[in-house]
C-alpha cells in the first residue's frame, strides 16, 4: 500500500478544497494516485465545498453556551444559505459545539475559532466536511464571549434566529431570563443614554429639528418639541429607558431598582442582520441543471 504523506493530502486539498480527512481517504482508495483521488472526491462530494464558498449565507442560527459557573458564556452566529439547513441536526450540533468551545478556549476572533480543536481535527475541517455533505455554504460569522460581573441570563428565540445574553448584577435567575427575553423582544441599541453613539444622536436631533421647524412655531417652542422628540427616541433605543415587556407601566430601570439589581452589559444577535439575502432564480437553476439557459 502506498504511503500517504501530509504533503500529498495538502496538495489534494488545495486542488479540491475538500476536507482533510476526505482527501486522506480518497488518496488511500486511489493507492496514492493524486489524479485518481481527485476523481474520487469529485464523484463523492461533487467538489461542493469549493463551489459553495462564494454563496450568500444569510440564514442560520444563534447558539449559546454558559459554563457551569454561570459567569462565563458565549453567543455565536453560524450561517447557512437556507432555513431548511438551519434546522439540520448536524448543523445545530456544530453551532452548539462552537459556542461551547468559545467559552472554554477564549479565541480572539473568528479566524481563531476556525482553528480550535474539534473531533480530532479543527472546527474549520468539521465545517468544510458539513459543507461537502449538505451542499450549502456554512460560515461562522461572529461571536461574543462574556465574563459576568454578576450572573448571565440567556434567551434564544424564533427558531434560534434571535439570541440574547445579559449580565445581571443582583436579582435572581428569573430576573436575568426575563431581561434577556425583554431584549429579544424590544431590541435596544444600547444599555443607557450615555452609550448611544453621538453621531446617531446628532442625526436624530437634526431630523427632529427639521420636522419641528415645519410647524412654524416660535424658536423656543421648536426647541422644546425637539427635546421632547429626543427624549422619546432615547427611551425607545436604550434598555433602561424601555417599558418592561411584562409590565409596560414600569421601565426596565424601575424594575431593576425594585429588585436591587443592575445590568452590566448585554449582547443581542439577530441572524442575517445586515447581510444580503439569497435570491434564487428557480427557472435559471433548473435550466442550469439540465445544461440549458433560460
Amino acid at each position: 500500500m502506498a504511503e500517504i504523506t501530509a504533503g500529498m493530502v495538502k496538495e489534494l486539498r488545495e486542488k479540491t478544497d475538500a476536507p482533510m480527512m476526505e482527501c486522506k481517504k480518497a488518496l488511500a482508495e486511489a493507492g496514492g494516485d493524486l489524479g485518481k483521488a481527485e476523481e474520487i472526491l469529485r464523484i463523492k462530494l461533487g467538489n461542493r465545498a469549493s463551489k459553495a464558498a462564494s454563496r450568500i449565507t444569510a440564514e442560520g442560527v444563534v447558539a449559546a453556551h454558559i459554563a457551569p459557573d454561570g459567569r462565563n458564556g458565549a453567543l455565536v452566529e453560524v450561517n447557512c444559505e437556507t432555513d431548511f439547513v438551519a434546522k439540520n441536526a448536524e448543523f445545530l450540533a456544530l453551532a452548539g459545539a462552537v459556542a461551547e468551545l468559545i467559552v472554554s478556549r477564549s479565541p480572539g476572533n473568528v479566524e481563531a475559532v476556525a482553528q480550535l480543536p474539534y473531533q480530532g481535527s479543527a472546527v474549520d475541517e468539521a465545517r468544510k466536511a458539513l459543507v461537502g455533505k449538505i451542499g450549502e455554504n456554512i460560515a461562522i460569522r461572529r461571536f461574543v464571549r462574556m465574563t459576568a460581573k454578576g450572573r448571565l441570563g440567556v434567551y434564544i428565540h424564533g427558531g434560534a434566529r434571535i439570541g440574547v445574553m445579559v449580565d445581571v448584577v443582583g436579582g435572581d435567575e428569573s430576573l436575568a431570563r426575563d431581561l434577556a427575553m425583554h431584549i429579544a423582544a424590544s431590541k435596544p441599541m444600547a444599555l443607557s443614554v450615555a452609550e448611544v453613539p453621538a453621531d446617531l444622536v446628532q442625526k436624530e436631533r437634526g431630523i427632529a429639528a427639521a420636522k419641528a421647524a415645519e410647524s412654524g412655531k416660535p424658536a423656543n417652542i421648536v426647541e422644546k418639541i425637539v427635546d421632547g422628540a429626543m427624549q422619546k427616541f432615547l427611551k425607545e433605543v436604550t434598555l433602561l429607558g424601555q417599558p418592561f415587556v411584562k409590565n409596560d407601566k414600569q421601565s426596565v430601570e424601575q424594575l431593576l431598582k425594585s429588585k436591587g439589581a443592575s445590568v452590566a452589559g448585554f449582547a443581542l444577535y439577530v441572524v442575517g442582520e445586515g447581510l444580503e439575502k439569497r435570491k434564487d432564480n428557480f427557472v435559471s437553476e433548473v435550466m442550469a441543471q439540465v445544461g440549458q439557459t433560460a
